[in-house]
């Protein structure tokens, strides 16, 4: 590992840096890397996406499964999100159960996709009480260089949009495959952003070392028509009234932007399918 620069002399760099609309890698304040999305990147699961911002790398396959639903909501499949932060991605990740920020990024990403209402649970119901497709939406973090909950977000909806469910009829007490599939009905499209306040000062799509220096972070999830579905403030900093105004209305015009990215990658997906 490279040494790095004391905090202080970095926190102090990187405020006369922000205090002139820069960063400590070229952008301004809010403008993201360079972004990339994939589908069908893992061929076992019925779903998958990998998602890159700049030299962040995350993995979400999602695999269906016919199972019994909670007994609270007879009439509801069932969708779960897990995390696994891979010891390679990082120095920092060991192996072993998931620790506080895998638990903490798997929620956010959970409530976003279930407040978004991405998917109606209804329709994954196939015997009332008895039977509904579970889907477990599984998130690999491969390489961590910061804003993994905005690229584990995206990743989890695109992987989402990819995946097709068997077609089944119910004959008697039965479930029979008949063999083809459909696509999954995506209701909405929620999509995390990400700001960081480093002193007075807000960013998206925060580096590694950005986040390390960063007062506090609040994940603003918004829906395709703007409203917002979840938050989440992270860090020991504070938010004034005037600071979450400014970073809910950033949070909805980038949303746009990176939902315009995602249906753009997943229309050149589809016709390079047909």
């Amino acid at each position: 590992m490279k040494n790095k620069i004391p905090v202080s002399i970095n926190r102090e760099h990187v405020l006369k840096l922000l205090s002139k609309g820069m960063r400590i890698d070229g952008r301004d304040l809010l403008n993201y890397r360079p972004i990339s999305i994939n589908f069908e990147v893992a061929g076992k699961a019925d779903g998958s996406a990998s998602v890159r911002f700049g030299d962040t790398y995350v993995m979400v396959g999602v695999k269906a499964e016919i199972g019994k639903p909670f007994p609270d909501t007879p009439g509801e499949g069932v969708l779960l999100v897990n995390a696994e932060f891979v010891p390679l991605a990082s120095p920092d990740f060991e192996p072993g159960p998931p620790n506080e920020d895998a638990i903490e990024l798997a929620r956010v990403v959970d409530r976003g996709l279930r407040k978004g209402e991405v998917v109606d649970l209804k329709e994954l119901c196939i015997v009332p009480g008895e039977k509904v497709w579970m889907l477990w939406v599984d998130i690999y973090i491969l390489d961590h260089n910061g804003n993994l909950m905005d690229a584990a977000a995206l990743a989890s909806l695109a992987a989402l949009m990819n995946t097709k469910l068997p077609e089944v009829k119910v004959e008697g007490e039965e479930i029979i495959k008949t063999g083809k599939f459909k696509p999954l009905n995506i209701k909405d499209y929620p999509i995390a952003v990400t700001l960081g306040k480093i002193g007075g000062s807000f960013i998206v799509d925060p580096l590694l070392d950005e986040e390390q220096l960063m007062d506090c972070r609040l994940t603003v999830i918004t829906t395709k028509s703007g409203n917002i579905c979840a938050l989440q403030k992270s860090f020991s900093g504070t938010f004034s009234q005037g600071d979450v105004l400014k970073a809910l209305n950033i949070a909805v015009e980038k949303g746009k932007e990176l939902r315009d990215l995602l249906f753009s990658s997943f229309e050149k997906f589809s016709s390079s399918k047909a």
